[in-house]
C-alpha cells in the first residue's frame, strides 16, 4: 500500500500592511475644519441671542443711570433714577404684590400641577385624550386667555356670578375687589400654565424605575406612602428647578394685570413689570424703567443664587 500523501493547507493571503496613519497637521487640520463649521451653524443663534436679548440687557443697564427721553441726547444723571423709583410709593406697593402673587402662585399652582400629574400617570385608559385637555391652555394665547377669564370674572353678567346665583350662592366682586383681585390674577395665571408643568412632572414620573414602586407595595406602603418615599425623592431635582423657575415667571407677571384689571383696584394688581410699563410708556420716564429693570434683575439673581446654594447644601448633606 502506499502512503496517502498528507494534504497541506493552503497558504494564506498575504495581509495587505495597515495604512500608515495620516500627518498630525492634516488631523488637526480636519479637526478645525469641523469646528469651524459647528461655530457656522451656531453663529445664526449667536447673533439673534446677541441682537434681541444681551444687547437690550446691556442698554438698558447704561440707560438706568442716564436721564433718557426719545427724541434728546441721554444725559448722566447717576443714580439719580433709582432714587426716584425708589421713593416713589407705587414702588413698595408693586414689590408687596409682586411678592404676594409669588406666594399665592406656588401655593395653588405648584401642588396642583404635581397631583395632577400623578393622576395622569395612574390612568391605564384615555392617557393621550387627558393629556391633550390639561395642555390646551398652554396653545391658547395670554392675550386671549386673560380677556377670556376677564368676562368670566364680569361682576355683572359673568360667567363665575352666574353660576353662584343659579345655586343660589353670594356673588364676588373677583378681579374688581381689592381683597380677591390678586387671588383671580393667580388663578388665571395657574390655569394658563398648567399645562406644560404638568406634562414636565409627568415625564419625570414615568423614569422612575417601577421596582421601586413594587418593593414599596410589598413593604405594605401606601399610596401616600409611596409618593412621599419613593415619587418625591425621585423626581426631586425636577421638582426644585420647576419651583425656581415658577418663583422667577410669576415675579415677572406682567399679562394678567395688564389685560384684566389694569392695575387696579386701588393698585391691588400693579406688579413691578407692570410698574415698569407704565414708567416707560404712560410716564415716559425711560431712565426709571431701566432702573426698575435692574432692581428686579439683582433681586432674581441674588434669590436664583441663593436659592440653588441652599438646595446643594441640603442635597450634599
Amino acid at each position: 500500500m502506499t502512503k496517502t500523501a498528507e494534504r497541506r493547507p493552503p497558504a494564506p493571503a498575504a495581509v495587505p500592511p495597515a495604512p500608515a496613519p495620516p500627518p498630525t497637521r492634516d488631523r488637526a487640520r480636519r479637526r478645525l475644519a469641523d469646528q469651524a463649521r459647528a461655530y457656522a451653524f451656531l453663529l445664526g443663534g449667536l447673533l439673534c441671542f446677541a441682537l434681541f436679548s444681551w444687547y437690550p440687557a446691556i442698554r438698558a443697564v447704561v440707560i438706568a443711570f442716564q436721564k433718557y427721553t426719545p427724541g434728546s441726547p441721554p444725559e448722566w444723571a447717576g443714580t439719580a433714577n433709582f432714587t426716584r423709583v425708589l421713593h416713589d410709593p407705587e414702588f413698595t406697593a408693586a414689590w408687596r404684590n409682586t411678592l404676594t402673587f409669588t406666594a399665592l402662585a406656588l401655593l395653588i399652582g405648584f401642588a396642583i400641577p404635581f397631583v395632577l400629574a400623578l393622576v395622569l400617570n395612574e390612568l391605564r385608559h384615555a392617557k393621550a385624550f387627558f393629556r391633550v385637555v390639561v395642555y390646551l391652555p398652554v396653545m391658547i394665547p395670554p392675550v386671549v386667555s386673560a380677556l377670556l377669564w376677564k368676562w368670566f370674572y364680569d361682576p355683572g353678567t359673568g360667567l363665575a356670578n352666574e353660576t353662584l346665583r343659579f345655586l343660589h350662592l353670594p356673588t364676588s366682586n373677583w378681579s374688581n375687589g381689592t381683597d380677591t383681585a390678586l387671588v383671580s390674577l393667580v388663578v388665571v395665571a395657574t390655569w394658563a400654565n398648567l399645562g406644560g408643568t404638568v406634562l414636565i412632572y409627568l415625564a419625570a414620573l414615568q423614569s422612575v424605575p417601577g421596582e421601586l414602586y413594587e418593593a414599596a407595595e410589598l413593604d405594605g406602603a401606601n399610596l401616600l406612602q409611596r409618593v412621599r418615599h419613593v415619587t418625591v425623592p425621585q423626581t426631586r431635582f425636577v421638582i426644585l428647578m420647576l419651583m425656581l423657575l415658577q418663583i422667577i415667571a410669576t415675579m415677572q407677571v406682567f399679562t394678567e394685570p395688564f389685560v384684566i384689571t389694569g392695575g387696579g383696584p386701588e393698585n391691588a394688581t400693579v406688579t413691578v413689570l407692570y410698574l415698569i410699563y407704565k414708567y416707560a410708556f404712560l410716564y415716559n420716564d425711560f431712565g426709571g424703567a431701566c432702573a426698575l429693570s435692574v432692581l428686579l434683575l439683582l433681586a432674581l439673581g441674588a434669590f436664583s443664587a441663593l436659592y440653588l446654594r441652599l438646595t446643594r447644601t441640603e442635597g450634599d448633606a
